[in-house]
């Protein structure tokens, strides 16, 4: 594989990963690129602007330094833009979660992932769409939206991951409306929810495998439904997935789909990839293949 020539990097200034922006400064001219392009930004919202410069400059590569939230604003505009889809993306997991790239198999270690980006793999992913917004990962409505708005900004930053199982407790107990979901045209359900998912991958947050049969190149999108209502149920739920297949929960109801259609009863707040988004009562989501060019490890990186 050629060695790019022209690199451009968008970075969340607030992510750390090994020793820093510095660090991969100083990684990335080591390989010799005659050109490198670099955006910091302080917030994930910021980056799409910067990221539609760096496809009109016509890289050859795009590093993305981030968590979740700035991989799934950094894909969702080359998703839209012309010959965006053409660039190749590699991702520095900055984040907390990095749920996409530990999905893919990139380390959170620096000087791995630039290795991935210069010799790994360049593979092409499936994203998810809904109501016009791409997602990597996942895209979910009820307790699993509710805890991730709770659980954004301040109380992330303190507490990390723990920050989604805190806020999780505070919503068990919370009211589960009634939806309705139609799959590729067909009704699939209608009862109470506590929680929709629709997901790329399998792991989710908190490191839940939620998709056990979930492949981001398919062609498919996963869906979960949980009617788990109180602590005791969810416990079950989740214990489940820790020892088996997460379809084996009585709380648990999956499927695969190229497009979904949800209706609820009232309006709830939904997330993308972690990020929290406007409440909706309805709401439609699909796959759209082979979306995106990702840096993955090749079989022989360890």
């Amino acid at each position: 594989m050629r060695t790019p020539r022209t690199i451009a990097v968008v970075a969340h200034q607030r992510k750390t990963l090994g020793g820093g922006l510095d660090e991969l400064r100083r990684l990335l001219t080591g390989r010799g690129v005659e050109k490198l392009i670099w955006y910091e930004v302080p917030k994930s919202r910021k980056a799409p602007k910067k990221v539609r410069k760096a496809v009109q400059a016509g890289v050859d590569l795009l590093v993305v330094w981030g968590g979740d939230g700035m991989v799934q604003r950094t894909l969702d505009v080359l998703a839209h833009e012309k010959g965006g889809g053409k660039i190749p993306v590699a991702i520095m997991p900055a984040g907390t979660g990095n749920l996409f790239a530990g999905n893919l198999g990139i380390p959170t270690d620096l000087a791995k992932a630039v290795d991935i980006a210069f010799t790994g793999e360049r593979r092409r992913f499936d994203l998810g769409r809904l109501d016009g917004e791409h997602f990597a990962v996942m895209a979910g409505v009820g307790f699993d939206g509710a805890m991730i708005k709770d659980a954004d900004g301040a109380l992330k930053d303190r507490l990390g991951k723990l920050a989604y199982v805190w806020t999780g407790l505070r919503h068990v107990n919370g009211e589960a409306p009634r939806a309705k979901i139609k799959i590729d045209g067909t009704d699939w359900f209608d009862d109470e929810a506590s929680c929709v998912l629709i997901g790329n991958v399998g792991r989710i947050t908190g490191g839940i495998e939620a998709f056990d049969d979930a492949s981001p190149d398919d062609g498919w999108l996963d869906v979960g439904v949980a009617t788990a209502q109180n602590a005791v149920q969810w416990a079950r739920a989740l214990g489940t997935m820790a020892v088996t297949r997460s379809d084996h929960s009585p709380f648990v109801r999956t499927t695969r789909a190229r497009r979904i259609d949800v209706t609820l009863e009232s309006k709830l707040e939904y997330e993308l990839d972690g990020g929290a988004r406007a409440k909706t009562k309805k709401f439609t989501a699909e796959v759209v293949p082979a979306a995106v060019q990702i840096c993955v490890p090749t079989t022989q990186q360890p």
